[in-house]
C-alpha cells in the first residue's frame, strides 16, 4: 500500500512539474514572437505622432514601457510580476490586465461550455449513427455533416448565419451592447446562440469521427458479441454497452477541443463582438501591449492545462480499468 501510495505520489509531482514546465515555455516562446513583430508599444499608442517625439521624449517612453532593458531582464521581470499577481496594465482600457482577464475568461467559458454541448449532441448521435452501418448511406451522410465541419471556415460560416438571420428574421441580439448572464441572462443567451452553434458545428466533425471509430472498434469486441448473443436489447446494447466503453477516446477529444476553445475562438468573438479572453488577445496585439498579450495567452494556457488534468480524472470515474 505504501508502494502504490508513493507511486501516485510521485506521478501527481511529474503532472504538476510538466505543467510548469509547459506554462514557461509557452512564456518564453509568446515573449519571443511579440518581440518579434515590427513595432512596439510607443509606435503602436501614438501612430503617425511618435515620428515628431524628441530623443527625450522617446527615452523617456522607452524607459515607461520597460524597452530599455535587455530582452531577458524583460522576460523575467514580467513573469516575476505574474508570479506575485500582477498581470499588468493595459493603457488602451485604462484597467489593470487582472480586471480585464477576471471580466473576459468567463465570457469564453460560457461560449466554450455551450459550443461544447452543441458538438456533443451533433457528433455523438451522427458518429452511432455512421458506425451502425459502415459503407452504407448514412454512413456516407455522417461523413458529409463531419467534412462540411472541418471544411467550412468558421469566419465564414458566422457572418453567412448573421446576415440571413437579421435580413430575413430580424434576429441580431449581437447588434446590441453585451449583456453578462447574471445581468439579462435571456438577452446573454440569445447573443451566445449563433457563436456557440457556429464553433458546436465546427468541433462535431472531430467529435463525430472519433465517436464513429471508437464505436466501430468496440463493436468487435468479444463482450459485445457475447451480450447479443445474450439477447441484450439492440438499445441498450448500443448505449450501454458499446457506447459506454467507447467513451474514453470521445472524452479525450472532447477535453482537448474544449482546451482549443478558450484561445481559438478569437475569430467568432470579433465576428459577433464577443467580449471573450480571444478578442483581448487580439486587440493587445493590434495594440502591441505585451503585458495584456503575454499574460493573457499564459492564462490561457494554465487553463488548458486544468482541463486535460480534469479530462484525466474524468478518465477514472468512466473507465474502471484506468482506476486499475
Amino acid at each position: 500500500m505504501n508502494v502504490l501510495r508513493a507511486i501516485a505520489h510521485n506521478r501527481v509531482l511529474r503532472r504538476i512539474a510538466a505543467a510548469l514546465l509547459t506554462l514557461f515555455g509557452v512564456a518564453v516562446v509568446v515573449f519571443i514572437m511579440l518581440r518579434a513583430i515590427p513595432g512596439d508599444q510607443i509606435t503602436a499608442n501614438l501612430g503617425t505622432e511618435a515620428a515628431g517625439l524628441t530623443p527625450a521624449q522617446r527615452d523617456s517612453l522607452t524607459r515607461y514601457y520597460g524597452l530599455d532593458q535587455p530582452l531577458v531582464g524583460q522576460f523575467f521581470s514580467w513573469l516575476g510580476n505574474v508570479v506575485t499577481g500582477n498581470l499588468g496594465f493595459s493603457a488602451r482600457a485604462q484597467q489593470s490586465v487582472l480586471d480585464l482577464t477576471l471580466s473576459s475568461l468567463p465570457v469564453t467559458f460560457q461560449l466554450a461550455a455551450m459550443s461544447i454541448v452543441f458538438a456533443l449532441v451533433i457528433g455523438i448521435p451522427l458518429g452511432m449513427l455512421a458506425a451502425s452501418r459502415p459503407d452504407s448511406l448514412r454512413d456516407g451522410f455522417g461523413q458529409l455533416v463531419g467534412l462540411a465541419g472541418l471544411s467550412i471556415p468558421a469566419f465564414l460560416l458566422a457572418t453567412t448565419l448573421m446576415s440571413v438571420l437579421a435580413t430575413s428574421w430580424g434576429f441580431n441580439p449581437n447588434g446590441q451592447g453585451f449583456a453578462s448572464l447574471a445581468d439579462d441572462p435571456l438577452l446573454n443567451l440569445q447573443q451566445m446562440l449563433l457563436p456557440s452553434l457556429v464553433l458546436g458545428f465546427g468541433i462535431a466533425a472531430p467529435i463525430m469521427r472519433t465517436t464513429r471509430t471508437a464505436v466501430l472498434e468496440v463493436r468487435s469486441d468479444d463482450f459485445v458479441r457475447t451480450a447479443r448473443a445474450k439477447g441484450v436489447p439492440p438499445r441498450r446494447l448500443q448505449f450501454k454497452h458499446v457506447l459506454g466503453n467507447a467513451l474514453v477516446p470521445i472524452v479525450t477529444m472532447t477535453g482537448l477541443q474544449f482546451g482549443y476553445l478558450l484561445g481559438g475562438a478569437v475569430v467568432v468573438e470579433q465576428v459577433f463582438s464577443i467580449p471573450g479572453i480571444g478578442r483581448q488577445v487580439l486587440l493587445g496585439i493590434q495594440q502591441k501591449e505585451y503585458a495584456l498579450v503575454q499574460s493573457s495567452v499564459l492564462v490561457i494556457a494554465l487553463a488548458f492545462v486544468i482541463v486535460n488534468l480534469l479530462t484525466d480524472l474524468l478518465y477514472r470515474a468512466i473507465d474502471p480499468r484506468v482506476r486499475a
